[in-house]
């Protein structure tokens, strides 16, 4: 017979919303049970943020060196070793990982090994390193997301790769293929163009980075190109084919191309096989989304999901943030989830980062909305720095002056982004930076530029010519 324990609330997966709402709920209180099947941290530790972004950290280097010459400074010749760059990337994580266990300890939650499936709403069956029934008032679904495969080329991990057997390279091939422009295949293109490879983008939209807005698409093809990314937008990738030296790509049409190695980034599907949802009477909405409601919830009380499987938007923090509210929620104190402010990075070179609104999208909601731009060219740390590539642009509504969106490229737009985010999320207006004394020489007073441009009040740029 098995084992049988209950608990308050179980989580189900420990990416980044699990954890942190396991221990949200374990903050208030709760005894709380955590599940995972393979390794701490979920996507974002093991196989998305944490070491894409070491490896494209490795990248950044390379690019200061390849550069020195500009400074001053004589490095003499490079050489790139792949297989210590993955060597590190692999420390990095089991560094992190294992600090994560100690943290989920610390707080007093109880770890379970193995996959669980629902018997009823309130209880579940753990099978793997742990076998037990464990039952719990309070249900959280942080189950996640896998690559998306396609049918008429699945990734076979030799040659055919996805975003997760791509970290396991350990030598840099020639060329490269990316099936998919979005913000996976570009930050991929990025990090493989700078380290020599040969790197073709095959996008069926009219754009790279359709999701991200007109203007940080038609920026990012240029940069890309300049790196010597060939991109192809409007094709059809029909099938892929391991030949076993490489793979031949057919494209609608019948156009032929060759490449050492594909990588498919055509997106992200949820992930619930195995969960039996029906028996807890939980039916997944189109795309197998899990929907739930500001808190949350389910349609079944009792019962929260949070995370990609929810379909809302697939980002680690966002994950992290619906973990606060429904273990807030599932321990019995009212919580509810606001999107506003979400801040998106891509971690390519130049850097992305987007919040709120663009200006089209602002436009479509029916404001008179305008923008402020200012280049990192007129900014003094950005030519000092040699850092000039890119833009801050501020989003406003004309007549109330309330910020509604913004967009960066350039250097360190993934830090940038956090004071335009606590600017939407507390409504505050164009007057709000201006009258913020912004340090100088930084990359961050680029924001009261933009804003005073916005304003219509620039000083360190040029006012705009006045219309005969």
């Amino acid at each position: 017979m098995a084992e049988r324990k209950t608990y308050d609330i179980a989580i189900i997966g420990s990416g980044p919303g699990g954890y942190v709402a396991a221990i949200k709920a374990a903050q208030l209180g709760k005894s709380v049970a955590l599940i995972e099947k393979g390794h701490l941290g979920g996507v974002c530790l093991n196989v998305g943020c944490i070491p894409t972004k070491t490896l494209l950290s490795n990248t950044a280097v390379l690019r200061q060196i390849k550069h020195a010459s500009s400074f001053g400074i004589d490095t003499g010749p490079i050489s790139i070793h792949y297989d210590k760059m993955k060597q590190r990337k692999d420390s990095v994580v089991s560094k992190i990982r294992s600090g994560l266990e100690g943290l989920i300890k610390s707080n007093k939650i109880t770890i379970y090994r193995g996959s669980a499936q629902f018997e009823s709403p309130r209880e579940l069956k753990i099978t793997g390193q742990d076998n037990l029934y464990l039952h719990a008032d309070q249900m959280i679904i942080a189950t996640g997301s896998i690559p998306l495969d396609v049918p008429a080329f699945p990734c076979d991990h030799s040659r055919i790769l996805n975003s997760t057997s791509i970290l396991e390279l350990t030598e840099l091939p020639k060329s490269l293929a990316i099936v998919g422009g979005g913000y996976i295949g570009c930050e991929f293109a990025s990090l493989f163009v700078e380290l020599g490879v040969q790197v073709t983008i095959l996008e069926a939209l009219p754009t790279i980075l359709a999701a991200q807005g007109p203007t940080v698409s038609s920026f990012m093809t240029k940069a890309f190109t300049s790196r010597g990314v060939n991109i192809r937008t409007n094709v059809s990738v029909q099938s892929i084919d391991n030949q076993n030296t490489h793979v031949q790509i057919t494209l609608a049409g019948g156009e032929i191309l060759q490449a050492d190695l594909a990588l498919v980034a055509v997106g992200r599907k949820v992930y619930t096989e195995g969960l039996m949802l029906e028996k807890a009477g939980l039916l997944t909405g189109p795309r197998g989304v899990i929907e739930v409601n500001e808190k949350m919830e389910t349609a079944v009380p009792g019962i929260y999901a949070i995370g990609d499987v929810t379909g809302k938007w697939m980002l680690a923090h966002v994950a992290s943030h619906q973990g606060v509210v429904a273990g807030s929620n599932a321990a019995g104190h009212l919580k509810k989830i606001h999107y506003e402010s979400v801040p998106a990075v891509v971690f390519t070179s130049p850097e992305i980062a987007t919040v709120g609104l663009t200006l089209e999208q602002a436009q479509a909601a029916g404001y008179n909305a305008t923008q402020g731009t200012f280049p990192f060219q007129a900014l003094g740390k950005a030519q000092a720095a040699m850092e000039t590539e890119g833009f801050v642009q501020i989003i406003s509504d004309k007549k109330t002056g309330q910020i509604l969106g913004a967009i960066v490229i350039g250097h360190e737009a993934s830090n940038l982004i956090g004071e335009m985010g606590l600017a939407i999320q507390n409504e505050l207006t164009l007057e709000s930076i201006i009258e913020t004394i912004h340090a100088h020489p930084t990359i961050a007073e680029a924001w009261h530029e933009a804003a005073l441009i916005a304003n219509e009040t620039p000083v360190n740029f040029p006012p705009k010519a006045k219309r005969p």
